[in-house]
């Protein structure tokens, strides 16, 4: 599955450099945020000449590879805050962050066999995941607000190159 590697948006070219793709403009337009949708397509090389079935790789491998690093992350995390306070919420984080990778890893391989129809839902519960580790640390600072935003920023994109494959 990670034939491509997610490079984080801040570090991709900025949108005032980037002439997005009529297919690109369509699914960021309906995004929240426009700037972060066009410079997480953009990140990848192939995106300006991708039709949708190639978009929806690329938006699906840098969420899946996004999700992927986040678990390594938290392990991480965890070594290093083996006895504190914050080790039951990274835990939690750990189960939501396996969750999201699981149904990210299942959106892939429905693209792959072309069964779209469930490919908005992977996409939510992945986003909801997110959201649920940032949840866990209500009232206190979290070390991974900026990883779990980025995750429900491309499962938002995720959501609307899926919604491509639907006909009315």
């Amino acid at each position: 599955m990670a034939t491509s590697f997610f490079i984080h948006p801040s570090n991709a070219t900025t949108t005032t450099t980037i002439q997005p793709s009529n297919l690109v403009n369509k699914v960021c337009n309906q995004t929240s945020n426009y700037t972060f949708c066009v410079e997480s397509l953009y990140a990848n090389p192939k995106t300006p000449n991708a039709n949708r079935q190639e978009l929806a790789y690329i938006i699906y491998v840098s969420a899946y590879l996004n999700a992927t690093s986040t678990q390594e992350h938290i392990a991480k995390l965890l070594n290093k805050n083996a006895n504190t306070s914050q080790r039951p919420l990274l835990l939690r984080c750990a189960r939501d962050y396996t969750k999201a990778v699981s149904k990210l890893a299942v959106a892939y391989g429905d693209l792959d066999s072309e069964t779209y129809n469930s490919l908005a839902i992977y996409s939510r519960t992945a986003s909801a995941a997110a959201d649920d580790c940032q949840a866990a640390f209500k009232g206190t600072h979290s070390p991974l607000t900026t990883r779990n935003e980025d995750l429900k920023g491309l499962c938002e994109i995720c959501v609307f190159v899926s919604k491509l494959f639907v006909t009315s």
